[in-house]
C-alpha cells in the first residue's frame, strides 16, 4: 500500500511538473527564434541599406579625411572622375570590407534594441507595449554602443580602404596584417572613442524618432502598422536626425582613422577638432559633407528601418504558415 501511495505521489508530481517544463521550453523557443529573426532581419537590412548608398558614402569619406573644399559639384565630379579611371564598378571599392562590418553591426544592433526594449518593458512595466520616452531613448542608444563596441575595427579597416587606391591594400585581411604589422594592434581601436560619443545620440534619436513615428501613426489612423512608404518616410526623418545630431564626432572618427595613411597625427578628439577648425574652420571643417549625409543617411535609414520591419513580418508569417499546416 505504502508503495502505491508512493507511485500515486511520484505520478501526480511528473503531471504537475511535466507541463511547466514544456511550457518553459515553449518559452525558451519562442525567445530564441525570435532573437535568430532579429539577427537575420537587420543583417539583410543593413546590407540592402549600405550597398544602395555604397558610392555616396565613399565619396563623402573621400571628403572628410582631407582638406578639399566640399560641395555638391566638387562630390559630383569625384564620382565621375572615379568612374572615368577605375570603371563603375570601383564606385563600391572597400564596399566588400563596409558588408563585413556592417552586416554583423546591423545584426547585434537591431537584435540588441528588440531585447533591450523587451527588458526596459518589463522594467518599467510596459511589456508588449510602446515604451515612454526615455526608456524609448535609452534602448537605442545602448543597442548602437554594443554594436559598436564589437564590431569597431572592421569599421577602421573599411574606413582604410575607402580612402586609398586599391594597390595599397589587396583585402581586408591585407588591411589587418599592414596596419597590425606597421602601426600596431592600439591603431585598430583609433577612433573608438569619438565613435562611441557619436553612437549614443545617432543610435538613441534614430531608433526614438522612427519609434515615436510608428507610434503616432498608430494613434492618428488607427491602423496597427504603417505602409511600406510610410515606413520609409519615418526612417528617412530618423535618419536626418540622428546623423546631424553626432555629424562632427563623425568626422572626427573619420580623421583618426585614416591618420596613419593621410600624413597626420590625431591623438584626442578635442586636439582634432581644435586642428580641423583652425585649418578649415567650423561649417567647412567639422560639417563637411553633412550635405550629402542629408541625401545619403535619410535613404539608408530609411531603407534599413523599412527592410527590418518587413523582414520580421514576412519571417513571423512564414512561422504562422508552417505552424497553422501542422
Amino acid at each position: 500500500m505504502g508503495s502505491g501511495v508512493q507511485e500515486q505521489r511520484a505520478s501526480l508530481t511528473q503531471g504537475e511538473v511535466l507541463p511547466l517544463a514544456s511550457s518553459s521550453q515553449s518559452e525558451g523557443l519562442k525567445h530564441t527564434r525570435s532573437v535568430l529573426n532579429s539577427l537575420f532581419s537587420g543583417a539583410l537590412a543593413g546590407a540592402v541599406a549600405k550597398t544602395a548608398v555604397a558610392p555616396l558614402d565613399r565619396t563623402k569619406i573621400i571628403f572628410q579625411v582631407s582638406s578639399a573644399r566640399f560641395s555638391a559639384k566638387e562630390a559630383y565630379r569625384l564620382i565621375y572622375r572615379t568612374y572615368l579611371k577605375d570603371g563603375f564598378f570601383s564606385l563600391w571599392r572597400g564596399n566588400s570590407a563596409t558588408m563585413v562590418r556592417v552586416i554583423p553591426y546591423a545584426a547585434i544592433q537591431f537584435c540588441a534594441h528588440e531585447q533591450y526594449k523587451r527588458l526596459l518593458g518589463g522594467y518599467y512595466g510596459f511589456q508588449g507595449k510602446a515604451l515612454p520616452p526615455f526608456p524609448r531613448l535609452l534602448a537605442g542608444s545602448m543597442a548602437g554602443t554594443t554594436a559598436a563596441m564589437l564590431t569597431y575595427p572592421l569599421d577602421m579597416v573599411r574606413a582604410r580602404m575607402a580612402v586609398t587606391p586599391k594597390e595599397m591594400y589587396s583585402n581586408i585581411l591585407h588591411v589587418f596584417v599592414r596596419i597590425s604589422r606597421e602601426e600596431g594592434l592600439k591603431t585598430l581601436y583609433r577612433g573608438f572613442a569619438p565613435t562611441i560619443l557619436g553612437v549614443v545620440p545617432y543610435a538613441g534619436l534614430s531608433f526614438f524618432t522612427y519609434e515615436t513615428l510608428k507610434k503616432l501613426h498608430a494613434e492618428r489612423s488607427g491602423r496597427p502598422q504603417p505602409y511600406s512608404y510610410e515606413r520609409l518616410a519615418f526612417g528617412a526623418c530618423a535618419g536626418l536626425i540622428g546623423q546631424s545630431a553626432s555629424y562632427p564626432l563623425d568626422v572626427v572618427r573619420r580623421r583618426m582613422q585614416t591618420a596613419g595613411v593621410t600624413g597626420h597625427t590625431y591623438g584626442t578628439i578635442l586636439g582634432t577638432m581644435r586642428e580641423i577648425m583652425s585649418e578649415e574652420g567650423v561649417i567647412r571643417g567639422l560639417y563637411k559633407g553633412l550635405s550629402m549625409n542629408w541625401v545619403k543617411g535619410p535613404i539608408a535609414v530609411g531603407i534599413s528601418f523599412t527592410t527590418f520591419d518587413l523582414t520580421q513580418i514576412l519571417l513571423r508569417k512564414l512561422h504562422q504558415m508552417g505552424y497553422t499546416a501542422r
